[in-house]
């Protein structure tokens, strides 16, 4: 009968054991000093060596001839337990014997000796899927056991066990194995095989087993069925059912460039061909972390086993981390939500629709950005009536001399009308007398007018403030806003003034201004409108940010539960006149 190829080539010693070094020191040496304990606890991701170093440490505990630690595998004992045919070592599966009764069972045995070794071993494979009941039933046998019995439990989900039973095992993390281990070990193993295999197809199928050897030899078993005497790259990506690479960087491509029928099209020709849709997300995600890696680090060569690494820095170079970032995370969200979902496609659709449209979002963000830093905190109605501006500076030279105005010219102008009251006339920039920035006199009247209405348009300190009053003063405070930070005044002015109570205003955005909605949430520009508004109206106010779609639904809400008021019931049946509340 076929044996699976992880089954045939599982390790029979420590020695053989990969990428667990810690573990397996450790334990020979526990076996060579004889210093054994009763409980050991193995934890660790699918697929890197669990239940073999189980299996290992039953038979070197109970060797006749131990070598180093480990067991020999010859002797009676050994080979009685490698054929199953000694019944003192069991295997358990806390998955299908979970129960209060089953633990009861198990103690019930545990307590005679073993029949021919000299340890008996139970091996309890995913232990966390045992009841509460059931670890309850297990303490005190784990904590006083007889001394022939051992404990090995095995779990992928360590943090689902009771303190209580972790604090009464030897635990033993177990690493995931590393590419180049399981590359190695494929290699090896196919010098049995009259078959040849390229060293890509054995690199691709270790990158797929993330870090599990049964995952490896699984896909290596399927390669192996499906070709006659020659694996090819391509016919690995077939079996395997994950994407070219050249697909995944023309898609990335597309999406880069905004061309969105271009990218449907390569969506729609991937799933023509019969890729699994939740398995070519994970490919995108995986794609966009080695983007990531490349664009982060100087040497991606040390983090990444690629061939291609020279085609990543390239793509790399045409997109910034943010937006790499959002990639990740859009196409995370919809890894989870293609899981469940019955239209995956529909899903991955959206999902690069919607990085599409964050690429947009984001260089707006950006241009503003720069905006605002290349030009400082000035106020663009100041622009006025500037017929030519002339310099022999360069451009950083403005922005200084125009920030050293804005800073300046309001204080000073302030301080002139309360002793004159008269506007004196605006200073010119220290370094601009050759600058001609300010060019004509209409343009001075302007910039002071400004200002005056600037100083005069605060409510007084004694005045009721309503939705009305700021409604009133918006334009005013929009363009202080504007003055100061123009990234925040772009993402105000698409808001609406909803409402004014309790000393909160509430700015709705339409349902297609969620990204607005988000950044202007954010706790810099929240904490600056809120401080705006209160400096404004001399005031503590605050400012909370909705969508409309919000708004409707809460008063959906609100009528429903009016009509179910049962004091309303009854005056509506018997009539106001007759019906009197206490």
């Amino acid at each position: 009968m076929y044996q699976a190829l992880y089954r045939r080539y599982r390790p029979k010693t420590f020695d053989q054991l990969l990428g667990q070094n810690h573990v397996t020191t450790t334990l020979r040496n526990q076996i060579e000093k004889g210093n054994i304990g009763h409980a050991y606890l193995f934890s660790g991701t699918r697929g890197t060596g669990k239940t073999s170093a189980a299996k290992i440490f039953a038979r070197a505990v109970n060797c006749l001839n131990p070598k180093d630690g480990n067991p020999c595998n010859e002797c009676e004992n050994c080979i009685g337990i490698l054929e199953e045919t000694i019944m003192d070592v069991i295997e358990m599966d806390a998955a299908s014997n979970n129960s209060v009764e089953d633990i009861r069972d198990l103690r019930e045995k545990v307590i005679y000796p073993p029949s021919k070794l000299k340890y008996k071993v139970y091996i309890i494979d995913e232990v966390h899927m045992l009841s509460k009941g059931a670890f309850n039933a297990l303490l005190k046998t784990l904590e006083e056991p007889p001394k022939h019995l051992i404990f090995i439990l095995a779990t992928t989900e360590p943090e689902r066990l009771p303190q209580t039973i972790l604090s009464r095992c030897q635990r033993f993390d177990f690493k995931r194995i590393t590419n180049q281990d399981i590359f190695l070990n494929m290699k090896n193993i196919l010098k049995d095989f009259d078959i040849e295999v390229d060293d890509e197809v054995l690199k691709l199928i270790a990158r797929n087993s993330e870090g599990a050897m049964r995952d490896a030899l699984s896909l290596l078993d399927q390669c192996i069925s499906f070709s006659q005497d020659k694996i090819a790259y391509e016919d690995a990506i077939e079996i395997l059912g994950i994407a070219n690479k050249d697909i995944l960087f023309k898609l990335i491509d597309d999406v880069n460039s905004r061309r969105v029928e271009d990218a449907l099209n390569s969506i729609d020709e991937i799933i023509q061909n019969g890729k699994d849709v939740h398995q070519f997300i994970k490919d995108l995600i995986d794609h966009f972390r080695n983007l990531m890696v490349v664009k982060s680090t100087r040497d991606p060569r040390s983090l990444l086993d690629l061939d291609n690494i020279d085609k990543y820095i390239d793509q790399s170079n045409s997109m910034d981390m943010d937006y790499i970032l959002k990639a990740l995370e859009i196409f995370t969200e919809a890894e989870s939500q293609a899981k469940w979902s019955s239209q995956p496609r529909i899903i991955l659709e959206m999902a690069t629709i919607k990085l599409i449209k964050a690429k947009d979002e984001l260089s707006l963000l950006e241009r503003i950005q720069r905006l605002e830093k290349g030009i400082g905190p000035v106020d663009f109605n100041r622009a006025g009536n500037v017929d030519t501006i002339t310099s022999t500076n360069p451009p950083s030279s403005i922005s200084e001399n125009i920030n050293t105005s804005a800073s300046t010219s309001i204080n000073s102008n302030i301080a002139s009308k309360s002793s004159t009251g008269k506007s004196e006339n605006l200073d010119r920039p220290s370094a601009s007398e050759d600058n001609n920035i300010y060019k004509t006199k209409a343009h001075k009247d302007f910039v002071e007018k400004s200002q005056e209405e600037m100083v005069n348009s605060n409510v007084d300190d004694g005045k009721e403030i309503t939705l009305q009053t700021i409604q009133e003063h918006w334009s005013n405070i929009l363009q202080r806003i504007k003055t100061a930070k123009i990234s925040v005044y772009a993402l105000l002015i698409e808001g609406e003034l909803i409402s004014f109570e309790n000393n909160q205003l509430t700015i709705a955005y339409k349902d297609n201004f969620g990204f607005h909605l988000q950044a202007i949430s954010k706790k810099d520009n929240k904490d600056f409108v809120e401080q705006t508004l209160s400096t404004y109206f001399k005031k503590n106010l605050s400012v909370n940010f909705i969508m409309e779609g919000d708004i409707v639904r809460r008063k959906e809400v609100k009528k429903d539960t009016s009509k179910d008021d049962p004091i309303k019931k009854v005056i509506d049946f018997f009539g106001e006149d007759i019906v009197e509340i206490n």
